[in-house]
């Protein structure tokens, strides 16, 4: 089973950036009660999804320059990155479904069929 990794500074780049599958980075830090409730779920969507999209944790204290470059100014806030770029986020504390919803505009088409299926 799958959880997400935490990623730093130092490893961003080769474990978000160069992935060759779609990362999700949950922003979050250890202070923010609603990003402690959204850890189950992204466990879970990890479990759900290995193997088509990796997930990841970044603590924006520990990290803040990689905040602040992407711009981000609230948290949670979880950051889709596809083929090294940004393919869009989710701000905010929300239900398993809904994340799956906007993954779904987010991702490539396999990878939506993939959480499509999940969510039923």
């Amino acid at each position: 089973m799958s959880k997400p990794v935490n990623v730093t500074s130092a490893d961003f780049e080769n474990r978000v950036l160069q992935s060759p599958q779609p990362v999700v980075v949950d922003f979050w830090a250890a202070w923010c009660g609603p990003c402690r409730m959204m850890a189950p779920v992204l466990d879970n969507l990890a479990a759900d999804l290995d193997g088509q999209v990796a997930f990841a944790k970044l603590n924006v204290d520990e990290n803040p320059g990689l905040a602040q470059r992407y711009g981000v100014s609230g948290i949670p806030t979880l950051v889709v990155f596809a083929n090294g770029a940004e393919a869009g986020r989710i701000v905010g504390l929300m239900p398993k479904e809904h994340i799956l919803h906007n993954l779904q505009a987010l991702l490539p088409e396999a990878t939506v069929e993939a959480a499509a299926q999940l969510a039923q």
